[in-house]
This record gives C-alpha cells, structure tokens and sequence, in this order.
C-alpha cells in the first residue's frame, strides 16, 4: 500500500506542475506584490490546510511579509491573500473569497477544483489546483477510495509559489 501511496503521490506531484507552472508563476507574482511593496500576504486555510499557514509562519522558512489573516484586519490596497479550502466548494472560503472580490482585494486561492457548484475559483484571480477531490487509492468496499492527502497537495503548491517569490524578490533587491 505504502508503494502505491508513493508512486501516486509522485504522480500527483507531476500533475500539478505539468499542468500549472504558469499558473503558479502567475500566483507568486500577484502574492510577491505585497512583499516588495508596503503590504502583507494574508494567509487564511481552512481544516487540515492550516498546515500551509504553519509551514509560511513558522517553518523552517517562513514566507517572507506573511500573516495569518484575521477578520478584524483592515487590508490595503498593498496586501494580498491566500486562501486554502480542500475544496473550491468550501463555504467559508467562499464567503472569504466573496468578501475580498466585493472590496477589490487580489487574492490567490488553492483548492480541489469540484464542478457544476459555485467556486471560489470564479472569484480567485489566481486558482492554484491541489488534483484532489477523492481519495488515491482503492479502499477494501467497492467504490471505497482512500488516502486523500490534500494538506500535501497544498503545502507541494504552497512551496512551488513560495520558491518564485524568493527568485522575485532576490531579482528585485539587486
């Protein structure tokens, strides 16, 4: 089972990038406005996806200009927001992403992409997609899926994002 998990996991890996490397440039870059100019990346997730906000916060590199997003915060023309949901379904993160579409704040939100449902992604100027809206794996009922690691589908986009904004503002202090 451990073999499986592994190779789909790499193969998870692949996928977001194969098929998003433009999107996550583009993500970084809108994030990377706030930390070069006077503003600050807003970090708002939502269950297990807190584990992105740990890792920008507290991890061994924490993300340069990054806070955890309060609602009590007034924002500035000058910040930015990322938002985390396992998926773009998520009521909260619709609400959040509502809310900073209303008042003209640019956001980029990471999520499960589920169809035919209103989405955080129509709102989102950037929508970064974790592939996962199910488990990996085949669980022992039929039908059954099993291993659903969205945290690491997050956290795998959260350091792509977090590698181009450290280029960006290496780029911009020279």
């Amino acid at each position: 089972m451990i073999k499986m998990f592994t190779t789909q996991l790499t193969g998870l890996f692949k996928r977001i990038y194969d098929k998003q490397e433009f999107e996550i440039e583009d993500g970084a870059r809108l994030l990377a406005q706030a930390a070069i100019g006077q503003g600050n990346i807003y970090i708002q997730a939502f269950g297990e996806m807190e584990a992105v906000t740990a890792e920008a916060l507290y991890g061994a590199e924490p993300l340069p200009s990054a806070k955890r997003y309060d609602a009590s915060v007034d924002l500035t023309e000058a910040d930015r927001v990322l938002i985390v949901s396992r998926y773009s379904t998520d009521a909260e993160a619709l609400a959040l992403g509502k809310k900073l579409s209303a008042e003209g704040v640019p956001f980029v939100a990471v999520s499960g992409v589920v169809e035919g449902e209103e989405n955080v992604l129509d709102l989102a100027d950037i929508h970064l997609d974790t592939k996962l809206i199910k488990g990996m794996l085949p669980g022992d009922e039929i039908g059954e899926r099993v291993s659903f690691p969205s945290s690491m589908a997050a956290l795998y986009l959260y350091f792509a994002v977090g590698f181009v904004i450290r280029e960006m503002l290496e780029e911009f202090e020279e």
